[in-house]
């Protein structure tokens, strides 16, 4: 809208765009404003999904916290599916300024509803920081690592936040926090240099990574694109004058992760309820495990699929094979998303300390930016070393001439691998947060 950040050679049709010669300001002005949205993104999707759970939890029921976190994934998802083909449709129809304009409206409008609704929120204050005593406690427990646990000792709690009990899993920690010298730490002259339980408890959490390490495959294989390179090469039409493209097969996922949480939710959950004994359904850990299995058979399915497509292939023309042969893998990876992603997200949120609630989605959203780069540097690898001596590729740019299906044969492989990985994260955890662990309150043993 503004000509002074157009690149000059855009501006007359006659010199053309190959390629367009911004200024130093110019691509300022663009990396600022995708740093912008980089940085709003940041604040918003780690807070949104705690602070909506703040509203429900003076309701005490956990089957209405286990409802929101589905749904709320559900309409992230529907956002997604609006984002990529109406505001699609509308920018190429009405140009980019339009195209541009109605997410800024939408973000507007939500906004301002946000403030006009302030007063009516409930708003957990927290002043201290959870991250900035995790250097202060492990310091201070190696430095008490000689201190025998007694059953009646004091431990220094936080006047500032919610009160947290210290858990039995991980003792060696509870050491930074304990307090021998009473007499000083009732009479108000407790040392700054003594940890809070508060700093241990948030410690402790570094338990789950093994587990959150466990989804980064499943995510990786859903940021593949070369089922998208598959479909250019099938027969995308529906009816004779209706060819859908290829790209937009991917909102098969989509669909049907959003049509599984709703049916999940409103059919599944009180039926299963009945036999598991656990008001939100199926335990989050079943649930990401039941997610990583579903992605195995994803994979497998993509193998079966793309070695028929091959072998009908023809470098020179339109594979004659449906892209609906592609649908069940989409539909595969949306279910197994359906079951991790959310598993994961209620898995965070029970173990995680209240004062780290909001680090539930980041965690969440790491995981994801993490398969992306692993999604790239495994493409980078097996091109390489399949390429090597002269040999086509695994995933060359033909993919009638690469072998697509000996990726994904690799990738169902490294898929079962991360299942049993998977089973050994959680004995870990399970491990590590037994009551009973490192020390026992029955016989007051050192931990």
């Amino acid at each position: 809208m503004v000509p002074q950040l157009t690149p000059s050679s855009c501006l007359d049709p006659e010199s053309g765009c190959s390629p367009p010669t911004p200024t130093p300001n110019q691509l300022g002005y663009l990396f600022s404003s995708l740093g912008l949205i980089s940085v709003g993104s940041g604040c918003v999707r780690p807070c949104s999904l705690a602070f909506g759970a703040d509203q429900l939890e003076q309701h005490n029921n956990q089957r209405l916290i286990d409802s929101y976190f589905n749904w709320y994934y559900a309409t992230a998802t529907i956002s997604t599916v609006i984002g990529s083909t109406v505001v699609v449709y509308i920018q190429d129809r009405f140009g980019w300024r339009v195209g541009f304009a109605v997410p800024v409206l939408f973000m507007f409008c939500s906004a301002l509803m946000f403030i006009l609704r302030s007063s009516l929120y409930v708003k957990v204050k927290v002043n201290e920081s959870p991250y900035s005593g995790f250097i202060q406690v492990l310091i201070m427990a190696f430095k008490n690592r000689r201190i025998r646990l007694l059953l009646h000792d004091c431990y220094n709690h936080s006047n500032e936040m919610d009160r947290v009990e210290l858990t039995h899993n991980l003792r060696f920690l509870n050491k930074a926090c304990i307090v021998r010298d009473t007499n000083n730490y009732y009479s108000g002259s407790n040392p700054h240099r003594v940890p809070t339980v508060e700093n241990v408890e948030s410690l402790k959490s570094i338990r789950i990574i093994p587990v959150w390490s466990s989804g980064i495959l499943v995510f990786t294989n859903i940021v593949q694109n070369f089922p998208t390179l598959q479909a250019e090469k099938m027969n995308r039409n529906v009816t004779s004058w209706l060819e859908i493209p290829a790209a937009s097969l991917s909102m098969f996922t989509l669909l049907t992760l959003t049509i599984w949480i709703a049916l999940y939710d409103r059919m599944l959950i009180p039926f299963l309820a009945k036999f598991t004994h656990e008001p939100g359904g199926l335990h989050p850990k079943t649930r990401m495990g039941l997610g990583i299995i579903i992605s195995i058979i994803a994979m497998l399915v993509s193998t079966i699929v793309e070695s028929i497509r091959r072998g009908l292939a023809n470098s020179n023309t339109t594979v004659d094979m449906s892209a609906m042969w592609l649908v069940p893998q989409f539909a595969l990876l949306g279910l197994s998303e359906a079951f991790n992603a959310i598993g994961q997200m209620e898995f965070y949120y029970s173990e995680l300390p209240k004062s780290m609630t909001s680090s539930t989605m980041a965690v969440f959203t790491v995981s994801m930016t993490v398969a992306a780069l692993v999604a790239s540097l495994l493409t980078n690898i097996v091109d390489s070393v399949t390429g090597q001596g002269g040999h086509v590729s695994w995933l060359s740019s033909d993919i009638d001439q690469g072998h697509v299906d000996y990726y994904y044969w690799l990738l169902s492989f490294l898929n079962l691998l991360n299942f049993f990985y998977y089973l050994f994260c959680c004995r870990v955890h399970r491990i590590f947060s037994s009551p009973e662990c490192w020390l026992s309150d029955e016989t007051g043993e050192e931990g």
